[in-house]
């Protein structure tokens, strides 16, 4: 009932009648009835004023029935599945339907609990279905789900909806990443770093025109213009690895987009593992987080001390590493294997940040007491945002 009070809050505006406005009471009946569901038909009928068959709130109850009947079983006498008669409505009618009579902030709440709460995966089994919803987060994270179930032009599509997703993602977070790590480029300092990644070639026309050879025209360059503070090539190497478990799939997300971020910057030399019981490294994959979240296979047991070894063997210059594990610290083997493995990394001379959530929500669920013992032993442990981690890695790497 409170579920569908909420949606009625989001859609009222949407489902006024078509015909003439009724009655503040006739109103108040409709909605009475919308929340009470078809066991209040009876009693609300009384009302010479309520005929549901006149006013658009017969529709909006029987799209809302067919989704919240779901919640309760027969035995308690109402919102029962398939109402008192049969359903003309089917998936694709259902979301038709709801597009029509409410606006898209209810639509994807409706579509939200479709798919998470109530389990009509035939919305992403279903290629044109799954071509009609809107891409969002949301969506992604149903996605990654549910890909398992899904074959050939479904599958197609869904490949699809996660790049629009991940790409719209990744340039909101890019241009920030890459200011917090490479620093501005000052176009009035010449960089002593020659390099044509850093040439700036409108000021090196701009300061040789004066050099145009008329008879031959052409240019003649005697002086090459570089942009400045530009970090050398893979000064630092970055080590992420991400626990795949079915509650850090914001993280996973995050990561996977934020990795490929780092692997595009000249100053970082980026490698990304996952992990649940095994490792599966997915460093020469960067150039396509998609490709990168595709290969995810969400929950599963955690060896925590496994990764953190195999991340171990990915070190090269131990002076110059950023290590960064990603996990809510739940681990299913021997704890204190994984609290030596952080402190050999550490004492190696690496920098460990251990990230209990990559997001913007901030509400991450972890071992708290693993935290506090990681802490202790020197790691920075924390909850952030992916622009904190880019301003994070920016103060170290600057």
């Amino acid at each position: 009932m409170e579920a569908d009070l909420k949606r009625l809050d989001g859609g009222g505006a949407e489902a006024e009648p078509k015909s003439n406005s009724p009655s503040a009471e006739s109103e108040s009946l409709n909605r009475w009835r919308l929340i009470l569901g078809e066991a209040a038909n009876e009693g609300l009928a009384r009302s010479d004023e309520f005929d549901p068959e006149h006013f658009r709130y017969a529709e909006v109850d029987e799209i809302l029935d067919y989704l919240y009947s779901r919640e309760h079983g027969e035995e308690q006498g109402y919102r029962k599945e398939g109402g008192r008669g049969p359903s003309n409505l089917t998936v694709p009618s259902w979301l038709y339907k709801v597009r029509e009579l409410f606006p898209k902030p209810t639509v994807e709440i409706l579509e939200k609990q479709a798919l998470d709460r109530y389990g009509l995966t035939e919305l992403l089994t279903d290629k044109k279905l799954l071509e009609s919803l809107e891409p969002n987060m949301g969506l992604l994270k149903n996605i990654m789900q549910f890909k398992g179930r899904m074959k050939g032009e479904a599958l197609k599509s869904a490949k699809d909806i996660v790049r629009r997703v991940v790409e719209d993602l990744r340039r909101k977070l890019e241009s920030q990443a890459r200011a917090s790590i490479m620093g501005k480029r000052s176009r009035y300092a010449d960089s002593p770093i020659r390099s044509l990644r850093n040439l700036d070639f409108k000021r090196t026309i701009a300061k040789n025109l004066k050099n145009y050879d008329r008879e031959k025209r052409r240019l003649v360059i005697e002086r090459l213009y570089f942009d400045g503070n530009v970090q050398a090539r893979n000064k630092w190497n970055v080590i992420i690895g991400v626990d795949e478990s079915g509650s850090m799939m914001d993280s996973v997300i995050y990561s996977s987009v934020m990795a490929s971020i780092f692997y595009r910057l000249n100053a970082l030399r980026t490698k990304l593992f996952i992990f649940d019981t095994e490792v599966v490294d997915l460093s020469d994959r960067l150039e396509d987080p998609v490709d990168v979240l595709m290969n995810v296979q969400l929950g599963g047991g955690t060896h925590i001390a496994k990764a953190l070894r195999y991340g171990e063997t990915l070190i090269e210059n131990p002076g110059k590493t950023i290590y960064i594990l990603v996990s809510d610290l739940e681990e299913g083997y021997p704890i204190q294997h994984m609290y030596k493995a952080c402190k050999d990394i550490m004492d190696a001379g690496c920098k460990l940040l251990v990230l209990t959530a990559l997001d913007f929500e901030g509400n991450s669920v972890y071992n708290k007491h693993a935290a506090q013992v990681l802490a202790d032993l020197g790691a920075h442990v924390a909850a952030i945002t992916p622009n904190e981690l880019a301003d994070w890695i920016g103060d170290i790497v600057t």
